[in-house]
C-alpha cells in the first residue's frame, strides 16, 4: 500500500524527559505522523467517510502530548501508535517526536524517536 495521509509539525508544549525539569516545566514537541491507508474510494467518492479525518489526528496527538508525563520519547510513541491504530483504520503507522528545546550542554536542534509499525506486528506484540 503506498497511499498515505500524513499530519507533519504538530506543535505543542509537553512534560516528557528523563529530567525533572522536563517533567515539570516541560519542552517544545514537534510531532509528525503518517498513516497508511487505501485512499481508492475516499478519492473516487470526495467523502471523508472513506477516510481519516486528519482533524481527529491532530486532536488526538495533542490530547495525549499534554497528557500523562513519559521518561522515554519512545514509551510516549508507544501511546500514540496503540491509541491511532485503536481509533483508526490503517495499515501501517509512523509516528515521528522530536524534542526541539533539548536539555543539553550545547546548541542541538532537536532529538528525537520515529517509530514504524504495521497494524499486523502492533496487534501480535
Amino acid at each position: 500500500m503506498n497511499d498515505r495521509i500524513f499530519i507533519e509539525g504538530i506543535k505543542f508544549h509537553g512534560y516528557h524527559g528523563l529530567t525533572r525539569m522536563e517533567r515539570q516545566i516541560g519542552v517544545r514537541l514537534s510531532v509528525d505522523v503518517s498513516l497508511w491507508i487505501d485512499l481508492e474510494r475516499s478519492a473516487r467518492s470526495d467523502s471523508v467517510r472513506y477516510t481519516v479525518d486528519y482533524r481527529k489526528v491532530h486532536e488526538r496527538v495533542v490530547a495525549i502530548g499534554r497528557g500523562s508525563s513519559h521518561k522515554l520519547l519512545e514509551s510516549f510513541v508507544a501511546s500514540l501508535l496503540d491509541a491511532l491504530f485503536d481509533e483508526f483504520k490503517v495499515d501501517r503507522i509512523a509516528v515521528r517526536v522530536r524534542k526541539e528545546t533539548p536539555v543539553l550542554d550545547g546548541i542541538v536542534d532537536s532529538v528525537g524517536v520515529e517509530m514504524v509499525r504495521a497494524r499486523e506486528e502492533w496487534a501480535a506484540r
